[in-house]
């Protein structure tokens, strides 16, 4: 796979779940298992796209 495609469906990945945790802390709270699950994920996509930044 192209790395520019790559990366642009990291960060298309980031915003749909960055958008999912939003909605899940604004109905169940921050503290809720799912939103902390979109967060947790959403920290890894971050990570990688900082990696891939870095090279």
């Amino acid at each position: 796979m192209n790395p520019e495609r790559e990366n642009e469906d990291l960060f298309k990945d980031m915003e749909m779940l960055r958008e999912q945790m939003m909605v899940s802390g604004h109905h169940y709270g921050l503290l809720n298992s799912e939103t902390l699950k979109y967060s947790q994920r959403l920290d890894e996509l971050i990570f990688k796209h900082q990696c891939y930044k870095n090279k």
